[in-house]
């Protein structure tokens, strides 16, 4: 069963100021994906929730999994360290309701269900191994506000460290929004690295990495061939490729979220954007305030993923979302608890 069916205009916010859960409930939300441990803490609020506390540390958790079929002892170790950080954060927040979710690196790992036993043996935290599809609506609730409310049909992409997924949004003659088709890839940017390298990526190795991408991408396409694209269709995506992508275009000397999240940017922009980061060398990339040494090798996989997207999905604009998986089980948390009465801010 989905989590969500539809997306009424504003709907990913997590409740209205007159249907609301109490105030006095703290909210956490944690994303344990193949390279990423994030955590979201909030508090209702009119018109949402406001978050009150964050996390998020690069753990590589999938590290050598595409290989190996297993998780490494050490990436369980950096992120049993990660997830001490989210334990320890919920408690001394009085984290009322939690989700804590995993995702493919779990999914795909022989030892996954042992890891998240450990994690519960170790550290008391209870997470979950999600499956694709909800793994996909969740980021459709996560973001899908941020789509153009002029548009009948948008793709919305989140590409990941082991999985990406992708979602055509239709709007229906309500105006909400639902999710018309999904599909979520066995690849993401650490599994794609990791099989064609990301240290030297040559134009060579980038071409073929778009085109492994585009088989992937195929049977989607052909699912969604008929259905509408009108004029003021586009593309909106939410991962570390996308936001890296926009602080590149800005030129920000360090990653700044405030500049980034719904940022528009044109498909000439993104070509330039793109252009740039296949023009840096390793060192160059490791050095860039949006970049960093910990997304270095990983970033012109996400690159190549994203234009492969574009070649399938042509559209003159892309929305930069830096929000998804946890913001969208907030909005299920806090719509699940929300009540007729009204409560003071």
């Amino acid at each position: 069963m989905s989590p969500i069916t539809t997306l009424s205009p504003g709907a990913v916010s997590a409740a209205h100021a007159d249907s609301r859960p109490p105030p006095s409930r703290v909210y956490a939300a944690l994303d344990l994906g193949t390279n990423n441990c994030r955590l979201l803490v909030a508090r209702p609020s009119y018109g949402g929730f406001r978050v009150i506390d964050a996390f998020s540390r690069i753990v590589r958790l999938g590290e050598g999994l595409s290989h190996t079929g297993r998780l490494s002892d050490t990436a369980i170790e950096r992120t049993m360290e990660a997830l001490k950080v989210c334990r320890d954060k919920m408690r001394t927040r009085g984290v009322t309701r939690a989700r804590l979710v995993a995702t493919e690196a779990c999914r795909a790992a022989s030892n996954g269900q042992q890891f998240l036993r450990d994690v519960r043996d170790r550290l008391g935290l209870h997470l979950e191994i999600v499956d694709r599809e909800t793994e996909a609506y969740l980021a459709a609730a996560g973001c899908g506000e941020l789509i153009d409310e002029s548009a009948e049909a948008t793709v919305l992409f989140d590409i990941g460290g082991g999985s990406s997924e992708i979602v055509w949004m239709a709007r229906g003659p309500d105006g909400a929004r639902r999710v018309a088709a999904w599909e979520s890839l066995r690849l993401g940017v650490v599994s794609l690295a990791e099989t064609f390298g990301g240290d030297d990526v040559t134009p060579e190795i980038f071409a073929a990495m778009m085109a492994h991408v585009d088989d992937a991408l195929a049977p989607f396409v052909d699912r969604v061939a008929a259905l509408t694209r009108c004029e003021r269709f586009h593309l909106l995506g939410t991962s570390g490729t996308v936001t890296t992508l926009a602080g590149v275009h800005l030129d920000l000397p360090r990653y700044d979220r405030r500049a980034i999240d719904g940022l528009w940017l044109t498909r000439a922009e993104i070509d330039v954007a793109v252009t740039r980061l296949r023009a840096m060398s390793y060192a160059e990339r490791a050095a860039n305030g949006c970049i960093g040494p910990e997304r270095a090798d990983l970033v012109l996989a996400g690159c190549a993923i994203l234009e492969a997207i574009r070649g399938r999905f042509p559209a003159e604009r892309i929305r930069i979302a830096d929000r998804g998986l946890r913001e969208g089980i907030l909005s299920q948390m806090m719509r699940a608890d929300r009540s007729p009465h009204r409560y003071g801010a």
